[in-house]
Formats: structure tokens, C-alpha cells, sequence
């Protein structure tokens, strides 16, 4: 169940009850999933430097972020994603380190036009996987694998959803045609899962609360 007061900020939920209990049965069904394929929990900070996303994200993401100064008058932001912080971490501690594979879920904050399945605060569920082995054959196919295990796992089979392996994805930080996964019935905010390869290796994030309106139309 979602509940309103009257203080609350537009575009963000409070969710209780059912409803929580069904987000975090999903939840642990992804967590088990991606676990099984050697990936490893990731904490990320809801504040940034601006910076973050300035460097490595490109204009579009940077119209929608909250941003702000703080105390000591530092330009900071509220997360918007979360690629772009862990290819930093890569850049500072994993050079030379093959094969580190790490999930998260987070919220994050966009100053977009709320409607059904877009929200104010939304979660993501992400996965990236860093310096992927030389031998290691087709990341992109990979990951679109265990991505659809996680959908089919929750109840939402083939047919509920498209793919596009080769899509221009919107963040500049992308080094080639990304992927996307897509639910006609959910309308104007029908994708739900963008991913693609970036300097530092492959990850891809799920709308999560885009994949609990599929969900609850199975």
C-alpha cells in the first residue's frame, strides 16, 4: 500500500504492508540471482560531487539532477544513477583487476514530471562488471542472459517484453550502442532495463519500480 501526507514531496512514496512485502520478495529473488553469478553487494552514497556526473555523464542526465551547495559551499548533487560512481571506483582501486562484478540497490533522484512507472526518488536495481576476462566471450550477451533469468525468476516470461541489443543509449559515458529492455503494455515508460559497455566494463540497471507495475499486470 502507498500512503500520501500532506508535506510530502511530489514525485516520492511512502510504501507500506503488502506492497513492501511483495518489492522485497522481488528484491531477494534478484539479490539470490546475481549472486549465483559471482556478482557482490555494492553500498553507494546518496550524495555526490557534482562533478561525478559533470565528467563522465553528459547534458541530459545534468537537467535533471538535484543539485546543491553545501555548508562549506561544495557543488554537490543528489545521486541520479549509479554507473558513473562505480567507474570511479575502477578508475582509483581496480585497474589491472579482472573480472570484479559487484550489484546494488539504490535509490536515486531525477527532477522529471511524475507520472505512472517515473518518479521523483526511484530504485534501481544495477549490476557492473569491471575489467571483464579477455577470455570471457560476449559481455553484452551475458549480462542480457542473466538479466532475463532475473525477469522470468519474478514471473514476467519472454513475451511480456522486447529487447533491443543495440540501442544509443543517453549517458555519455557509453562506448558503444548500448541495450535496453522494454514492456509495451507499461505505455510512455515502458523500459525497463538499460545496460552497455563503458571504458571501464558492462552493467546494466533495472528500473525497479517499473518492474513491479509489470509485475502486478502479469
Amino acid at each position: 500500500m502507498q500512503y500520501k501526507i500532506e508535506q510530502q514531496v511530489k514525485g516520492t512514496r511512502i510504501i507500506a504492508g503488502d506492497e513492501a512485502r511483495a518489492r522485497r520478495t522481488i528484491l531477494n529473488k534478484f539479490i539470490e540471482i546475481v549472486e549465483s553469478h559471482g556478482f557482490n553487494e555494492i553500498l553507494l552514497p546518496i550524495i555526490e560531487p557534482q562533478e561525478v556526473y559533470t565528467n563522465k555523464a553528459g547534458q541530459e542526465i545534468l537537467n535533471q539532477m538535484y543539485t546543491f551547495n553545501d555548508k562549506s559551499d561544495r557543488e554537490l548533487c543528489l545521486r541520479p544513477e549509479g554507473t558513473a560512481t562505480i567507474q570511479l571506483l575502477a578508475d582509483e582501486h581496480f585497474k589491472g583487476h579482472k573480472d570484479k562484478k559487484f550489484w546494488y540497490f539504490t535509490p536515486c533522484y531525477r527532477y522529471e514530471r511524475p507520472q505512472a512507472g517515473r518518479y521523483r526518488e526511484f530504485y534501481q536495481f544495477g549490476v557492473e562488471w569491471l575489467n571483464p576476462s579477455i577470455e570471457t566471450d560476449y559481455p553484452n550477451d551475458k549480462l542480457i542472459d542473466i538479466a532475463k533469468i532475473m525477469l522470468k525468476e519474478i514471473g514476467i516470461n519472454e513475451s511480456q517484453y522486447s529487447i533491443n541489443d543495440s540501442v544509443k543509449r543517453g549517458l555519455d559515458y557509453y562506448t558503444e550502442d548500448g541495450f535496453e529492455i522494454s514492456a509495451d503494455e507499461l505505455g510512455a515508460q515502458k523500459q525497463i532495463l538499460g545496460g552497455g559497455s563503458y571504458k571501464q566494463g558492462i552493467g546494466f540497471a533495472f528500473g525497479f519500480d517499473r518492474v513491479m507495475l509489470l509485475k502486478r499486470n502479469v
